[in-house]
């Protein structure tokens, strides 16, 4: 409930109602309150968040799907400010940007309702896949994930394709993907690792109400490869779906905490802070999601959240509705006030405060103000033609292949020599010698390389001796 309230005098708000009823009502201190919340701890409010989080909408609510999928997103924020304690510096990490540790938030969201599938926090030394994994186990085969860049590690594209749901994401602009097959759209197959993948690049120009234009670039990866079925022009305005996780952020940062730090100065209080925050959140967003539904045709990313927090606070201060009725008050109010059908409009991604990467950001042509777009003209791009043909990229696979590959690599450079085992151990300086001579037997065995006397090998197309043709 104190998330409902400012922290100000918020328990003579909470029982500000209750006067004149002729109930005793007890106001206990700070210190009385704080003390009852170390005891009761974390476990409870974030069994309570993993109660009301999850996907929110229906198969038919508007603004939620692409084709059979459930579109998501995966996205980190690392502005949330902790006191700067000895026990939060111990677990967060020193001061960071603004003067205060900073806690990770890694969130799972249904892109179409901005709702909360699954959340992780902690130090912001762990780095965001990190995060993130520990939520793939909240995908499912009917969802298709979208994220920004960094991302793109091998281990995790097939961390996340291993769960059967597919993605959709940016990709490095120095990923070097080699071309294996050419599509009609302009796209093409490729390989990440060892995972089947399709790139999409293209180009586009954005025009203003006001005449200024601008031209913007996106390389996309995704595992939809039917090309027909999942159109590249469709995937690079489904990709913009991806930015509604920011406005997620927005209204937990800025509507909800409005910025502030967190009161905990240790560690347990302020994990118990997130979890509330997060599960308020999330109840908000689930009566949202129901006025939405409510009304036929209505997307539920026309509702207002500030609308929401405030009827909720209100009804919680003026002890209204508490046994019945609340969530069709707030749902009421929603309706009233919906917001009008979303207008295309374009801003540099820039905010005011010094600290922030984004306080100066470099200069793409967008403007500083948002600004109403007229038109999109979005064109699909051909590969480099100084892409590779076939992948180099060994990073997710298997220690063992990848000896292989470097082994037949080298045998391949000198198609006339005879490699001995010791020569063959001494390039690649990572193997033992008794391990080199097992395995290049097995692949002589495979026929994958040709074993030419009792200690040496060449490449499977080199000419084999006269005694050996015979």
């Amino acid at each position: 409930m104190f998330s409902l309230v400012p922290r100000c005098k918020g328990r003579q708000k909470l029982t500000a109602a209750l006067t004149g009823t002729g109930l005793e009502i007890a106001w206990p201190s700070a210190k009385a309150l704080r003390d009852l919340r170390r005891r009761v701890g974390a476990a409870p409010v974030r069994h309570l968040f993993d109660v009301v989080a999850g996907p929110l909408a229906r198969p038919t609510t508007r603004g939620v799907r692409f084709g059979p999928f459930r579109t998501v997103s995966f996205d980190g924020c690392s502005s949330i400010k902790v006191p700067e304690s000895d026990r939060n510096v111990d677990r967060f990490g020193p001061q960071s940007r603004g003067g205060y540790p900073m806690v990770e938030l890694m969130t799972l969201v249904e892109t179409g309702t901005r709702a909360l599938i699954g959340a992780v926090f902690g130090p912001t030394s762990v780095g965001e896949t990190d995060y993130a994994r520990r939520l793939l186990h909240h995908l499912r085969p009917d969802m298709l994930v979208l994220w920004d860049k960094g991302f793109d590690a091998n281990a995790f594209l097939a961390n996340v394709a291993s769960t059967g749901a597919q993605f959709l994401g940016r990709i490095r602009a120095n990923r070097r993907t080699p071309v294996l097959a050419r599509l009609g759209d302009g796209s093409y197959l490729s390989v990440l690792g060892t995972l089947p993948v399709r790139i999409v690049e293209a180009e586009i120009i954005v025009t203003c109400k006001d005449g200024t234009s601008f031209t913007g670039f996106y390389r996309l990866v995704t595992t939809l490869t039917d090309a027909r079925r999942y159109p590249a022009p469709a995937l690079v305005a489904l990709y913009h779906q991806r930015w509604e996780h920011e406005s997620a952020y927005f209204a937990l940062r800025n509507t909800l905490w409005q910025g502030r730090v967190l009161r905990s100065g240790d560690p347990l209080g302020v994990e118990q802070e997130m979890w509330a925050m997060l599960t308020l959140y999330q109840a908000l967003r689930t009566v949202m999601v129901e006025a939405a539904e409510s009304r036929a045709g209505t997307d539920p990313d026309r509702c207002d959240f500030t609308i929401a927090l405030h009827t909720a606070r209100d009804l919680v201060v003026q002890a209204a509705g508490i046994t019945s009725g609340a969530t069709g008050v707030i749902g009421r109010r929603i309706l009233a006030g919906l917001l009008p059908p979303r207008r295309p409009r374009v801003s540099n991604r820039k905010v005011k405060s010094p600290i922030s990467r984004y306080h100066d950001p470099k200069d793409d042509g967008r403007p500083d103000t948002s600004r109403t777009v007229t038109s999109l003209a979005v064109s699909i791009l051909a590969p480099e033609p100084d892409l590779p043909a076939t992948s180099h990229d060994d990073r997710h696979t298997p220690p063992d292949d990848r000896r292989k590959n470097r082994v037949l690599d080298l045998l391949d450079a000198e198609p006339d020599r005879h490699w001995h085992p010791r020569d063959l151990a001494r390039h690649l300086g990572d193997v033992t010698l008794g391990t080199m001579r097992r395995q290049l037997d097995r692949w002589a065995r495979q026929e994958l390389i040709n074993k030419t006397g009792p200690a040496t090998y060449t490449s499977q197309d080199a000419p084999l001796p006269p005694a050996q043709m015979r």
